[in-house]
């Protein structure tokens, strides 16, 4: 864990390690993009089902720096391509994101044969988050 306290840890757990809708924010050429992605947060990132030739991956390939925002958190962070969905090394992620996702998952808009079914991975940086009137500063890269 960062540079934030167990209490920031268990709000962000409740909030956010289940499915989620986040805003995904990256650039190309000096212009935001945003769009809502369904997240899914766990130790200091947050993981999205996405298509290798979206544009938020193509955007990711060449700019890798990212912002997110949801319930009364906003932080930036590093997107990082961990491939296809159903290659070995993405086996306990997906076993997550299936259980997460699973009111929706599987309604054909995914189709997990494909090698472009990706799992993006954005690994947190620094953020803040209220809760009950309180701010927490959160420094992700210790």
């Amino acid at each position: 864990m960062g540079n934030w306290s167990a209490e920031a840890e268990k709000i962000l757990v409740e909030r956010f390690g289940k499915d989620s809708i986040i805003a995904l924010a990256t650039a190309e050429d000096g212009l935001p993009h945003v769009r809502s992605v369904d997240g899914f947060y766990e130790d200091g990132a947050f993981y999205v089902i996405t298509y290798a030739l979206s544009n938020k991956m193509k955007q990711i390939a060449k700019n890798p720096e990212v912002a997110i925002c949801g319930e009364w958190f906003s932080a930036h962070g590093k997107g990082i391509d961990l491939g296809w969905f159903g290659k070995n090394e993405n086996r306990d992620m997906a076993q997550k994101l299936r259980k997460a996702f699973a009111l929706w998952i599987d309604n054909g808009h995914n189709n997990f044969e494909d090698e472009n079914t990706r799992i993006l991975c954005i690994r947190l940086t620094d953020g803040v988050l209220y809760s009950n009137g309180t701010r927490y500063d959160i420094d992700f890269t210790i």
